[in-house]
């Protein structure tokens, strides 16, 4: 895994998060969603978790994937 970078919920995505998860981020937020987020890499896919409980991600076949956290 490969540590990306952290930002606060409302203010812009580093240039550093895929163009590919930037909406659905940004459909996390509008329900409400405060925190931070942190991207991470793995096995070459970007994977955006917010401390609130939401994870968005890119499936190996590109399909973006926003859900609440697995435990």
């Amino acid at each position: 895994m490969q540590l990306g970078t952290r930002w606060a919920t409302g203010s812009e995505a580093p240039a550093s998060v895929p163009a590919a998860l930037r909406p659905a981020i940004a459909e996390v937020e509008s329900r409400g969603a405060t925190g931070h987020w942190t991207l991470t890499w793995l096995e070459g896919r970007a994977i955006a978790e917010l401390d609130a409980g939401w994870e968005v991600m890119q499936s190996a076949t590109g399909e973006v994937i926003a859900r609440p956290f697995e435990d």
